[in-house]
């Protein structure tokens, strides 16, 4: 199936970084769906997540310091699962630098299989590999998206989950309306390595 035909479950967490003696740990998850090309705000998810008297990273960004009480009473994330379902299963995932979204689903829900996972990080290193940051918000600020972002996730701002999976999926609507991009299939974009980037950013320098 194409990408741009596909319904997809953009994703993002916030979390508390690591601390010595404790492991990172999502405190908060934002869901929005992403089908036929183009984010639909109406079709999106948001909770705290519990988190207990734990420290936090102090470079974990977000609002969690004023948040901590909600977060104590908030449910965990395997505990979501009932409502999370219909997002996770059966359906193609995307996340801006995967990694930590694909870890906290497998270690919350180890029994049930999740994906194909899209990154859009690889993509936009892939499609502008000479950009001096790939970073989500300085993507959004690159491609003029600021705006946009910002009316579809009204009261909120960069490093909360929901925003960050809006930005995630104004991204990739951006970067499947590349030339040629409208007709790559979704197993194509999970295999995506931006061969380009790496090699310059190892100093081998540029290809074709």
């Amino acid at each position: 199936m194409f990408a741009s035909d596909a319904t997809i479950s953009v994703i993002d967490f916030e979390a508390t970084g690591a601390v010595e003696g404790y492991p990172s740990e999502p405190w908060q998850i934002g869901i929005i769906v992403f089908r036929r090309g183009h984010p639909v705000v109406e079709d999106s998810f948001t909770s705290l997540l519990h988190v207990g008297d734990r420290p936090f990273n102090p470079y974990a960004p977000g609002r969690h310091e004023e948040q901590r009480e909600e977060m104590s009473r908030a449910p965990s994330l395997p505990e979501l699962w009932p409502q999370l379902k219909p997002w996770l299963h059966g359906r193609p995932l995307a996340a801006h630098n995967m990694g930590t979204e694909k870890k906290f689903l497998r270690q919350a829900f180890p029994l049930h299989p999740i994906g194909p996972w899209i990154d859009t990080l690889k993509l936009a290193r892939l499609a502008h590999p000479d950009l001096s940051s790939h970073k989500l918000e300085d993507l959004l600020k690159h491609f003029g998206l600021m705006d946009q972002v910002d009316r579809m996730a009204p009261g909120l701002a960069p490093h909360d989950a929901l925003y960050d999976a809006v930005a995630c999926a104004v991204l990739l609507e951006t970067l499947l309306a590349l030339p040629g991009w409208s007709e790559v299939s979704v197993t194509a974009l999970s295999k995506v390595t931006p061969a380009r980037y790496h090699r310059t950013r190892s100093g081998s320098g540029p290809s074709s």
